[in-house]
């Protein structure tokens, strides 16, 4: 489990920062061992944090377009694009694997759809609403170096998340 947590960059990491490449179809073999990687991060993250549905691949430091959510089942999500966001907004507190005790005040898109490809190389379109619409908005912006902390809204949009343990490296 460890091991799994060490591959996760942590705020304040450049890497987090910087604009993902999109992944090609010749790359496509070697994406399936980043989504094994991001399914143990994910999975290690849960079990010490109780919390975590989705993960991008910069947050592991690789630097290409590439989403992976586990909910009832895994999704990946292969260059995505945002290809509609909603006029209403929603106002949340978001969290995120590589600030796991910090939670961010944002506004989000209630609804949006978004287009991508699946391992297979075969393109999807998925609507999105509410906490999952939040939720792949928040990974959309790992993709292009965007933080919550850098969509917070205002200087008093943070606040320390009491209910799970210190991380502890």
């Amino acid at each position: 489990m460890a091991n799994y947590l060490n591959k996760l960059l942590l705020l304040g990491n450049p890497r987090l920062y910087q604009t993902s490449e999109p992944v090609t179809e010749a790359e496509l073999d070697g994406m399936k061992s980043v989504v094994a990687d991001l399914h143990g991060v994910l999975m290690a993250f849960r079990k010490k944090y109780l919390a975590g549905r989705a993960i991008a691949a910069p947050q592991i430091g690789v630097m290409k377009r590439l989403v992976y959510l586990h909910i009832d089942q895994p999704v990946v999500f292969i260059n995505p694009v945002i290809t509609h966001e909603s006029e209403e907004t929603m106002e949340l507190w978001d969290d995120c694997m590589c600030f796991p005790n910090l939670l961010v005040h944002v506004r989000r898109h209630r609804h949006c759809r978004i287009t991508f490809r699946d391992l297979d190389w075969r393109e999807q379109t998925m609507a999105l609403e509410g906490d999952l619409s939040e939720l792949l908005q928040h990974e959309y912006d790992h993709l292009n170096g965007i933080l919550a902390t850098q969509r917070a809204l205002g200087p008093t949009a943070f606040r320390w998340r009491p209910d799970i343990p210190a991380m502890i490296m």
